[in-house]
């Protein structure tokens, strides 16, 4: 199949080549994918794919660049996950719900992202996707009457992928990089509760087990290094691609704090006018919680908002107040953590079970600095690279 474009435009010649003797493994049914898209697809079907399958019930990814800006299980939608959507939180199904639960982990970055799902994808899902910002989807089937509605997104041109859930990949996987080819066997370990029987402090709970194992599906899907904050089967805040852990750490709980905060009274009164577009108000929400607003900002912010003054920020003792509120939440590498910073800082963020590798030089100290803090530590041996 000949592709729009490769990782950029000036790639003009791309295309997609199944290896000797196998199928491939989705099928276009509507738009014209570009290379980028499909690295998109196929490692969100994988996840997704994965996840449904170890915990039974639908799964949701949301993904850009090719690292998922959220994932989740289907579950409860609370207010402010819904209300931007205008959907009744009570009401929603199960399939719209990982969905709603994935794009509302990073709402900013999944702007224009590229959707997979488990399940057959309904009309209540179709719906809710014709009304976001987004580039595509993949999933094992699509219910009558989903396709029509899809079709007519961006002017046609919405990119719809079926995935065989039935497809065998090869167990070798090849790249080829400035005239080399590189081979390497296809990584099969099971991602099993088995993965979490070496619990090195504390003891862990059934919840914290099942947010454990969901983070360990996430990040064999995100670019490396990569950490992920989660909580009741759902990605909070996923730091992917950096040079540094901590940095990655940093950065996800920095998420995983907006995705709290976002939940503030301060932020669910912001009182925009009508005609300010979802994604907008979305967006606003964000650089208010993040505080820095430029003088610019400012003023379309106050334009945006009814009677045009823009709210006090909030103040540090309230964002600590706010924040104490955040608990339970679960914390995964996919490598092992090198120093106790990257527990101190997630224990800023609500952390109360930690998942890593484990074996690093000052594992004792990432160890002590657990106990320290009252959070579970569970080893798993498994380093989970991405690239």
């Amino acid at each position: 199949m000949d592709l729009r474009y490769g990782t950029n435009p000036q790639n003009t010649r791309a295309r997609i080549e199944p290896p000797p003797g196998t199928d491939l493994p989705l099928r276009l049914l509507n738009g014209h994918p570009s290379y980028v898209n499909l690295l998109d697809a196929l490692n969100a079907w994988q996840l997704v794919s994965e996840a449904a399958a170890l915990f039974g019930r639908p799964a949701a990814a949301s993904f850009k660049h090719v690292s998922p800006a959220g994932a989740a299980l289907a579950g409860p939608v609370d207010p402010a996950t819904a209300e931007p959507y205008a959907l009744d939180p009570a009401a929603v199904g199960p399939l719209a719900s990982a969905y709603l639960r994935a794009r509302d982990a990073d709402p900013k970055s999944s702007y224009g992202d590229f959707v997979a799902v488990s399940h057959e994808v309904d009309l209540e899902l179709a719906d809710l996707l014709a009304r976001v910002v987004s580039d595509g989807v993949v999933a094992p089937g699509y219910a009558p009457g989903v396709l029509d509605v899809l079709a007519r997104k961006k002017n046609g041109r919405y990119l719809v992928l079926e995935a065989d859930p039935g497809h065998t990949p090869p167990t070798v996987e090849t790249r080829e990089v400035h005239g080399l080819r590189l081979v390497q066997d296809v990584d099969t370990t099971p991602l099993t509760a088995d993965l979490l029987t070496d619990v090195r402090v504390g003891t862990l709970t059934p919840a914290a087990a099942d947010d454990l194992l969901l983070g360990l599906v996430v990040l064999r899907r995100t670019q490396s290094n990569s950490v992920c904050y989660l909580r009741d089967g759902a990605a909070l805040g996923i730091g992917a691609g950096q040079q540094s852990r901590v940095d990655c750490t940093r950065l996800a709980g920095a998420k995983t704090d907006t995705w709290w905060l976002r939940r503030h009274p301060a932020v669910r009164a912001l009182d925009f006018r009508p005609e300010v577009r979802r994604q907008d108000r979305i967006n606003w929400q964000i650089r208010y919680l993040e505080g820095d607003l430029t003088p610019d900002e400012r003023t379309r912010f106050a334009a945006a908002l009814h009677g045009g003054d823009v709210p006090d920020e909030l103040g540090a003792d309230e964002r600590a107040r706010w924040a104490a509120g955040l608990d339970g939440v679960a914390f995964v590498s996919d490598g092992y953590l090198p120093f106790r910073d990257n527990v101190d800082h997630a224990r800023r963020h609500g952390v109360t079970a930690i998942a890593e590798p484990g074996g690093s030089l000052r594992s004792a100290e990432v160890e002590a600095a657990c106990a320290e803090h009252g959070i579970t530590l569970v080893h798993t041996g498994l380093r989970l690279f991405h690239h």
